[in-house]
């Protein structure tokens, strides 16, 4: 005999299943929602960048542009809030439809190329090349990057120096900034001729940072297709780096790209950066307004990178000169890697020796001067000296123009030659190597990693505003206020295929670690 569990018939028992089967999943999309919320306001927040005060680290709405001489990449700042009336969106919307750059046409970092400014008549773009008229292009705007930012990480661990963070803006306190994390608590800060000093010695970056803020002076791999032109930082175009004191570099051995020396002489020939005829050494930015570089100061912490082949009994080096004073790294056929300094003499005083493999074929050689720091790096090998901490441990006289020169003896060959400049900090009306400036208790500096176009804690001339009136000190940065640390771009601009106004591709060339303090 066969007994039933209840009274429902099939109909009723498929329709509680029914109702169940919704009920849980009500359930279970209450139950994340709510986990997102608190992983949202606890946890992770996604931000978009709204300015370029942190370009190239992180960009605000900008243009991708491509050098139409050289083809080097780079990005131009989208200034929406400047000119507001030529492109007609609201507050920090980007236009759907291409439009045309303002205010000024941008500069190619590396061949400095100035790109021809684009007109508008009869709806259609054009450019003016003297008595000619060429059709001209105008440009998509691709907005900020978006990242993620670990919030609350600051409760548990304190902030460290160079970790990009989000905060509430101390003036405006509806809104949040993001720049890089300068100074502590309990710290005298100061900006000295671009570099960050805490308590009297310099604050070297973090071997991550300071790679990412390398920025490029010239790239021997992107050449200019019409060199005669006279649009390269005034001028025709032609190689910067030229033979000095007799010196036998053939700076285009394979087409334009490959130096090399074959001098079986033993002397040594020197090829030297002509700043007349390349970008100079300002601190200059590709995502900012040219109209303004003249006004900017020299950057001298500089490096050199190449892929160098160095054949027997033969030797290569690059000498980096800072306030005056000449510094070479040199690696030798024989292994042997030295980093020398020049007295105004010629005298040659070796600061420090290593060992390199050789070997056959060509491998990375990179020679820098940053943050008082000299780096050789030869393949898997590396040397460095340390110039000192305080302000004057590598020279006073910093009027001097750096200078880069190539050396070598023999058989060498180059490839993908490039010469770099580090960030440099515009010095503020606070935080000056006459007016340090001592951080209280819970204070903070913070400044953008684009100091010339950065509202930052050099620049803020009111006091924050507190609570019930209270009120903090110019230029400082409240823990209260310190919303998280920016730890990834997942989001960098965004691609969009035709007219379409969105943005639904991300470019995965620009996802990537945001990299602080260690």
């Amino acid at each position: 005999m066969h007994y039933k569990k209840d009274n429902q018939s099939p109909i009723d028992s498929a329709v509680t299943k029914k109702i169940d089967g919704a009920y849980h999943t009500l359930e279970w999309l209450i139950t994340a929602f709510a986990g997102t919320l608190v992983f949202i306001f606890f946890v992770m927040q996604v931000y978009r960048i709204p300015t370029g005060s942190m370009a190239e680290t992180l960009r605000g709405a900008h243009f991708r542009m491509r050098c139409q001489q050289c083809g080097y990449r780079y990005d131009y700042d989208f200034l929406q809030h400047v000119y507001q009336e030529l492109y007609n969106v609201p507050p920090n919307v980007t236009p759907s439809r291409e439009v045309l750059i303002a205010p000024t046409p941008p500069r190619c970092p590396s061949c400095g190329y100035q790109e021809p400014a684009v007109q508008i008549s009869g709806g259609k773009p054009y450019i003016s090349r003297g008595d000619k008229v060429q059709p001209g292009k105008l440009q998509t705007v691709f907005k900020g990057d978006q990242i993620f930012v670990l919030k609350c990480i600051y409760q548990f661990f304190e902030p460290k120096r160079w970790d990009v963070i989000v905060f509430k803006n101390p003036q405006e306190p509806q809104i949040n900034y993001i720049k890089r994390l300068i100074a502590r608590p309990g710290e005298t800060v100061q900006l000295i001729d671009g570099d960050v000093y805490i308590d009297g010695q310099i604050a070297r970056k973090p071997d991550a940072v300071q790679e990412e803020l390398w920025m490029v002076v010239y790239d021997n791999d992107y050449q200019p297709v019409l060199p005669a032109e006279t649009r390269f930082n005034g001028h025709s175009w032609r190689q910067p780096f030229e033979n000095r004191l007799g010196g036998t570099w053939d700076l285009a051995a394979d087409g334009p790209f490959v130096f090399t020396l074959d001098d079986a002489g033993g002397a040594v020939s020197r090829a030297r950066y002509n700043t007349a005829v390349g970008n100079g050494f300002r601190a200059t930015y590709a995502y900012d307004d040219p109209a303004h570089y003249g006004q900017l100061p020299v950057c001298s912490d500089l490096m050199v990178r190449c892929y160098a082949q160095i054949g027997d009994e033969s030797a290569f080096g690059v000498r980096l000169g800072k306030y005056g004073i000449a510094y070479e790294g040199w690696v030798y056929a024989d292994g042997r890697t030295a980093i020398l300094r020049i007295s105004p003499e010629g005298t040659a005083e070796t600061l420090a020796e290593g060992l390199a493999d050789v070997g056959a074929g060509a491998k990375l050689f990179r020679f820098a001067n940053a943050d008082h720091l000299l780096r050789l790096e030869y393949g898997d090998a590396q040397i460095t000296y340390d110039l000192g901490l305080a302000p004057d441990a590598a020279g006073t006289d910093r009027h001097i123009e750096p200078v880069v020169e190539l050396a070598g003896r023999g058989v060498v060959q180059l490839r993908h030659i490039g010469l770099y400049r580090d960030i440099h900090y515009l010095e503020g009306y606070r935080a000056t190597e006459a007016e340090p400036l001592t951080l209280g208790k819970d204070e903070f500096f913070a400044c953008g990693d684009n100091s010339p176009a950065s509202s930052d804690s050099r620049l803020w001339r009111g006091p924050g505003i507190g609570n019930n009136g209270l009120e903090y000190p110019p230029g400082i940065v409240p823990r209260g206020y310190l919303v998280g640390k920016a730890v990834f771009v997942h989001w960098p601009g965004g691609w969009r295929l035709g007219q379409e106004p969105l943005r639904w591709i991300p470019a995965p060339d620009g996802m990537k670690f945001i990299y602080g303090g260690k």
